[in-house]
């Protein structure tokens, strides 16, 4: 039984669909479920210890040895304990990241990074084929205002600082305007001097994105640009046109959706494309190469809108298979404490090399000279993945760096404190009898988490929450931390020599099936479990 999801069990058991959760009172059961059917019923055996139905309420209680086994369970899997095969033989691409080039990579572009990794990562440890996409900004009329602006002060410098200072120069004249969408056109023809000059925005760029990306511990899988998509646009606004869904607007190329009041652009009255067109033909190539059964686009709430528009167009040019779905998380924006967004006094955006190298100075503060750069960087992930995707969220270092509260440092600490005490516990740990054990207040409330990591992981799949793991591992390094401070693990108290060591056994299983939970949960994330700290 122990190798089975105890959800799983009860389910089948149960025998009809209904809606299993954890009653938020714990001494209503383990599990609880409401029906207005009489005639569901559910009895006690080797896993139900009692069944307490109150109007139409049905209370589980899970057997003591059922938690408690629960534990070699975890430690038989190790580093796949919380993981499941639901996902298997479905494939999802998640489009994230996604920087500008020739901008730095600013703190808007974190939140997107941050969580479409841990969606990444949650998503393949359920089991599916995940293709994570970098859908990077690198076309566009902008372009056409930096190639202007470069060839107009004859620059040599590519650097990224000083490619941000001309594009912000260039939109000091307005009359200049009209040069950046002519660079842009004769960039789009393929004349040499603009795509020369674009590359080397480009090389610079990605090398900038690269060294941050090692900071941050994320490697995504594919890099497409929007430039890449180029050649596969006309194709787009040719079946447009041949389907009937495109027409004419005032010399602009539209498409009309059902519902939205505004018109989709795919082709600009002079000629030009749009991000629409981009990304009808990024859907296209991307079921042709990648067969996806969902698309998730982990993209800022702003863009709502466009991807609404968007999703119906693929739908109408028939880019979407049957069952395939498209999903917008639409995350929120950072804040400063007064509630406006975050950015510098000057009202520029933050660039997010200097956030992370403040992180990690605050590490060190802390007194984590080793570990600075695992625990500041863990930091701001946490304190970014801990708030749900669609808020938005007041940057406090304070609550951020915080070793008492809910944060990655105080998560890291509790696994560092749990990898000291196996280590101590040293040969203790090659055997273990968990069998008749009965826990105390203290183990109860421990072992009344550890069984439900999978379920957690899955949920937060499937409902693009990584909040929701965070919530359960801060609950589980709590109730681990009481246990803590109130029994010794190694040398626990006991009348006879056989009941000590039992306890000795027993705690140090628990301890380690927590440390493993915790490192699991962390990983997830994206975040180092440091073994010290």
């Amino acid at each position: 039984m122990a190798q089975r999801p105890v959800r799983e069990y009860l389910l089948e058991k149960i025998g009809k669909v209904v809606k299993l959760e954890h009653p938020e009172i714990e001494k209503r059961g383990d599990y609880s479920f409401y029906t207005t059917d009489k005639d569901v019923m559910i009895k006690e055996d080797e896993v139900i210890e009692k069944v307490e139905r109150v109007g139409g309420f049905v209370n589980i209680w899970l057997k003591n040895d059922v938690l408690v086994n629960q534990i070699d369970e975890v430690i038989r899997r190790g580093q796949q304990y919380g993981g499941s095969t639901g996902g298997s033989g479905k494939r999802v691409i998640i489009d994230y990241s996604a920087p500008n080039i020739a901008k730095p990579f600013g703190i808007g572009h974190l939140r997107s990074t941050i969580i479409g990794q841990a969606l990444y990562n949650l998503y393949k440890f359920c089991g599916w084929d995940v293709v994570g996409d970098n859908h990077l900004g690198d076309w566009g009329t902008q372009f056409g205002k930096l190639i202007f602006m470069i060839k107009n002060t004859d620059t040599a410098d590519y650097s990224i600082d000083n490619l941000e200072k001309l594009y912000v120069e260039f939109h000091k004249h307005a009359e200049w305007e009209d040069e950046g969408r002519k660079w842009f056109k004769k960039l789009e023809e393929g004349d040499a001097e603009a795509k020369e000059i674009w590359e080397k925005c480009v090389k610079v760029s990605m090398a900038e994105f690269d060294r941050i990306y090692e900071l941050l511990g994320v490697k995504i899988d594919a890099a497409f640009g929007e430039s890449f998509y180029e050649d596969m646009m006309i194709g787009v606004i040719e079946e447009a046109k041949r389907k009937g869904v495109m027409h004419e607007s005032e010399g602009a190329g539209v498409i009309e959706i059902p519902g939205i009041k505004t018109p989709l652009m795919l082709l600009k009255s002079d000629g030009g494309t749009t991000y629409a067109t981009r990304d009808l033909a990024t859907l296209k190539f991307r079921r042709e190469k990648w067969d996806p059964d969902m698309v998730i686009y982990e993209v800022g709430a702003e863009q709502g809108l466009h991807f609404e528009q968007v999703f119906a167009a693929a739908n109408m040019l028939g880019y979407i298979k049957e069952g395939e779905r498209l999903v917008h998380t639409k995350h929120g924006l950072y804040l400063d404490m007064d509630g406006k967004k975050f950015a510098t006094r000057k009202g520029k955006t933050i660039k997010l090399e200097e956030v992370l190298e403040e992180a990690i100075e605050r590490a060190r503060k802390l007194g984590n000279t080793d570990q600075a750069q695992a625990v500041g960087i863990g930091a701001i992930k946490y304190f970014d993945l801990m708030h749900s995707v669609q808020s938005n969220i007041v940057f406090d270092w304070e609550k951020m760096m915080n070793l008492q509260g809910n944060s990655g440092p105080y998560l890291q600490y509790t696994h560092a404190r749990i990898e000291s005490v196996i280590r101590q516990g040293g040969k203790l740990m090659e055997r273990y009898n968990l069998s008749n054990y009965r826990v105390n207040k203290e183990e109860e409330r421990v072992v009344k988490m550890i069984y439900r990591f999978g379920e957690v992981v899955e949920e937060s799949a499937s409902r693009l929450a990584p909040n929701l793991l965070c919530g359960y591992l801060f609950e589980l390094a709590q109730r681990f931390n009481t246990f803590y401070n109130k029994h010794s693990i190694l040398t626990p108290t006991g009348a006879a020599e056989e009941e000590r060591g039992r306890t000795r056994e027993f705690r140090l299983a628990m301890t380690k099936a927590t440390g493993i939970i915790i490192r699991n949960g962390l990983t997830l994330l994206g975040i180092e479990a440091p073994g010290r700290m």
